[in-house]
């Protein structure tokens, strides 16, 4: 096994511990500040960080709007109908298989499909494509749930806590080296979520 691969299992296993602490905290502001902090120590120090070693935003941290408490939600997973498989043709990772498992409703308006992710091993993914892409945000859209890689604010056998303060841009925002699965239709918005993480 290479370095590369252990220092990626210390990432992942660094952003699960950071999710557990969030849903530690009572306080959903506060666990969205530690989930700051530690997101900029992540991308300050560790050898995964897909920032350049002279990104600025080593420095700087990752640019976020502030916590606004009426954007987080538990919602109720609604059914849908069965839909062919989405792939995803993901460079090195090979070809990624997203199936359709649910829509939630937004109370800001529209709604956001709930993706099973079959890839690295298993999970629930929910990316977001906003009024803010291209104009505040990137442009691909932004991810809300990847629980795969340990982004779980909680919920019930129903129902998904979704914290729109949470949306965070993935690696390929910051580098080319890194492919990323990007919003389908159904998890597209025509609101500004100004929530998150944002451009510089």
């Amino acid at each position: 096994m290479s370095s590369s691969s252990l220092t990626l299992v210390d990432w992942r296993r660094r952003v699960t511990e950071i999710y557990a602490a969030v849903r530690d905290e009572p306080d959903p502001e506060q666990g969205w500040l530690t989930w700051r902090a530690a997101r900029d120590d992540l991308f300050r120090l560790h050898p995964q960080s897909p920032l350049t070693d002279d990104d600025p935003l080593r420095e700087t941290g990752l640019p976020h709007w502030p916590y606004d408490p009426a954007l987080r939600f538990e919602l109720e997973l609604l059914d849908v109908d069965a839909t062919e498989p989405r792939l995803f043709e993901a460079g090195d990772d090979g070809t990624l298989r997203m199936d359709l498992v649910g829509r939630v409703e937004l109370p800001i308006g529209g709604s956001l499909d709930v993706w099973w992710m079959h890839q690295y091993g298993r999970g629930i993914f929910v990316p977001l494509k906003d009024g803010t892409a291209g104009d505040g945000s990137y442009g691909a859209g932004r991810y809300l749930l990847d629980t795969a890689k340990g982004s779980w604010l909680g919920g019930t056998d129903r129902s998904i806590v979704l914290d729109l303060n949470f949306a965070y841009h993935p690696s390929c925002r910051y580098n080319p080296r890194w492919t990323c699965p990007l919003a389908p239709p159904g998890n597209t918005i025509t609101g500004r979520v100004e929530a998150g993480e944002r451009l510089d």
